[in-house]
Parts: C-alpha cells; structure tokens; sequence
C-alpha cells in the first residue's frame, strides 16, 4: 500500500492541464477559470470623481475656514453623476457635487455636505477647516492602463465578473472544463425509482460523484450501472476512457471474484500506478493513465462503499481536477486548517485515518465535532451536514478531546 502522500504525487504527475479555450459570454462566466491574463484597458478610477455629496473647492480658498469663521463662496455648477462639468473653479468659487461626479478642473478637495451651510441659493459656507485633497478619487489611483488585473487560472467569481465587466470585457476566454465519465459496477445495484429486491441497493454513488464533479467545475458523463459481466463492463470502460479527460468508477477494485476493473485496465493499455492507499476509509484505490493520440485521461477506480468512495475524491480526485481544469500549482492541494477537536478521536493506527464531522469558529477558534453514529464506509446517513475531514496520522491511535488537530475542509 501506498502511503497517502506518495498516492498524492502520483496522481497529480499523471495529471496534464487542460489547454483547450473557450470563449464565453460575461453572464456566463461565473465559476470558470480564465485562460488568458487580463490588465487594464483604462484608468480606474477613469477620471477624478467625487467620494461624498459636497462642494468641490480650492484648497487655497478654505484652508483657514472654521466653524467660528466660516469662509463663503460661490456656488457657479451643479455636477451630479454622469454629468461634464462645464467650467473651471476659480478662487473664491465653489460646485456643488455628488458622488461619483467627475471633480470640475480647478477644484482640488471636496467638503462633505454635512460640514457646510448653503446661503441663499447661490452661496455656501464651508464650517471646517478640510484636509487637502479630501475626499476625491485620483484617476488612475486603483489601476492604471496597462496594470495586470487578473492572471490566468483565476476562478471567476463575482468580484472579478465585475472586474471583467469594468474594463470593457463583454465575452472572456476560458479554459473549457473537464468531462469526466463515472460508472457504477455490481449486479447488486439498481436506480432509485426501482423497487428494491432482497439484496439489491440503490447505487447512490453516481449521483454523489455527479455532483462532486459538478462542484468542481467539470462536465459529468453519466454511463450508468454496469453489471459484473467482464465482456459488458470492458466495453462500458472503453467507452468512458474514449469520451472523457477523467473516470471515476466505483466498485470492483477490491479482491473478490467479481472485481475486474484492475485487469480490464491493463487489457486496455492503461499505465496502472496506484493499486492500494493506506487509507481508511478508501483503501482499494486504483489509479491508471491511457493515452490516446494527444490526449491523457486519468482513470480512478475507486471504492463502492459510498462514504469511501467520497472521501477518495475529496482527497484525491479533487487535486487532480484542480490541475486539470487550469488552476495554478498553489490550489491544486486540498485545504487544511488547524482546528481542536470537541471530542476523543480513535482509530486503529495502521492507515492515515480520516472522520467526517462539523468545522465551526466557536469563540475566534475553529472547532471540529465528530458526526454522531457509527463511522462505518458503507454509513452515508451520518455523512449529510458534514464539512470537514479529521485526519489522523499512521501511528495515532487515540486523539484527547481539546488536542489541535488537522482539517480538511470539503
């Protein structure tokens, strides 16, 4: 068996990055990786605008202004958002001005409404004494022209649609996403809407790793439930290595009579280079790697019981699609945080363990709560409102409640 750090490795040197780009519209970017850095087409801001509601004046002119001696001047424009201001302020003038106007020529400080007194209607009185420069948004302050704004393997999220969006961006190249193929294997597996014989069980892993995929920014490829026929399964894995960049099928990787996936891969030309984890739950992962003309496509046969074979792509399926979909080197790894456990933690000690629970920040620290029931593989019920991944190391037996433990957040 394979410690889980070398599996790690492995996998990820299997794994070729997509170089495929699409081009998207904008309202259809979210959660997509861009493909090409972006800098800016303009200045940000794109001229000298106004941070309040005020009156923009000279410094020179109000400099010695205080509440006891305020000093007056004249209100020559009105410049609201969205407006060209008309004339330059001279000495002795003021413009009445809104947020985000564009501040007139000759005016270099804004003084907020609230710290002035109109008079009449064509004069103001400044109450304070302002600081210069006040309030005003320079052009080009936040980026200039030129200026690098996003790089490529950036995940598109709201913020950077936005930035997209301000910069004149109305389609986005984008690195297409990742198909992967999933197949479930056994005679003892039938879809939800059957009616379940003795001995059958509802193959919940398909839609669990459909959306597992779908989580992770790829295109699921849904081949079904495959009985243990070897000339039916053969065919089925054949046709998922063809159509797909990545498979995942569950079950048949184990010992038993029944499990063919390791020989098949090997039938069809597949470089097999995990065979075994020391893991727990997940154990009898396999993991091969075909070409096909230019394309690499990464095979995990991973474990039928449903909670084994989740964890398998938490901690190993989803490195490999973070390089795969375009993301850079640093969000390729799993993300770890340091947390206390709420309670005792067991386990045998000869794999590196991993249990499912809660992550919450209680009192500015985060702490982890073992999910209730038996932590079996083969137990999904007590998997639902689960966040986090406990880990405990080869060697570990026991964790005392209130000990700093390691995290994986899922």
């Amino acid at each position: 068996m394979l410690p889980v750090s070398q599996a790690e490795k492995i996998i990820l040197s299997l794994v070729q990055p997509l170089s495929e780009i699409e081009t998207v519209d904008l309202t259809l970017a979210t959660g997509r990786i861009l493909a090409r850095s972006i800098s800016s087409q303009v200045d940000f801001p794109h001229w000298d605008n106004s941070a309040m509601d005020g009156y923009a004046v000279k410094f020179s002119d109000v400099r010695s202004s205080t509440p006891k001696h305020p000093i007056t001047l004249e209100v020559v424009e009105e410049i609201p958002a969205g407006y060209q201001p008309q004339r330059e302020i001279q000495s002795g003038e003021a413009a009445r001005i809104f947020t985000g106007a564009i501040v007139p020529a000759g005016a270099d400080t804004i003084v907020m409404q609230e710290h002035t007194q109109r008079v009449q209607k064509t004069f103001v009185k400044i109450q304070i004494t302002p600081t210069a420069k006040s309030f005003i948004r320079q052009r080009g302050e936040y980026a200039k022209v030129g200026d690098p704004l996003l790089a490529a393997g950036t995940v598109l999220n709201p913020a950077e649609i936005a930035i997209l969006a301000a910069t004149g961006c109305s389609e986005v190249k984008v690195y297409r996403r990742p198909r992967v193929a999933i197949l479930s294997t056994g005679d003892e597996l039938v879809t939800p809407d059957r009616a379940l014989k003795p001995g059958q069980i509802v193959d919940s892993n398909q839609y669990a790793l459909a959306a597992f995929v779908q989580q992770a920014g790829g295109i699921p490829i849904c081949l079904g439930i495959i009985p243990d026929d070897r000339s039916k399964l053969t065919a089925a894995m054949s046709e998922a290595i063809d159509s797909a960049d990545l498979v995942l099928s569950t079950g048949g990787v184990s010992v038993g009579d029944y499990d063919y996936v390791e020989e098949i891969l090997a039938e069809l030309g597949g470089d097999i280079r995990v065979r075994a984890v020391a893991i727990k739950p997940g154990k009898p992962l396999t993991v091969a790697k075909f070409k096909r003309d230019t394309r690499s496509i990464v095979y995990f046969g991973l474990p039928g019981n449903p909670v084994s074979a989740l964890v398998s792509c938490w901690r190993f399926v989803q490195p490999a699609m973070a390089k795969l979909a375009g993301l850079p080197k640093s969000n390729w790894q799993p993300t770890w945080i340091e947390a206390m456990t709420s309670q005792n933690l067991t386990a045998d000690g000869k794999r590196e363990t991993y249990l499912w629970g809660k992550l919450e920040l209680v009192e500015g620290r985060y702490q982890f709560s073992l999910a209730g029931g038996n932590h079996s593989s083969a137990n999904l019920i007590n998997l639902a409102g689960t966040n986090a991944l406990v880990m405990i190391p080869v060697d570990v037996s026991s964790i005392e409640a209130g000990t700093s433990i390691r995290v994986l957040i899922i």
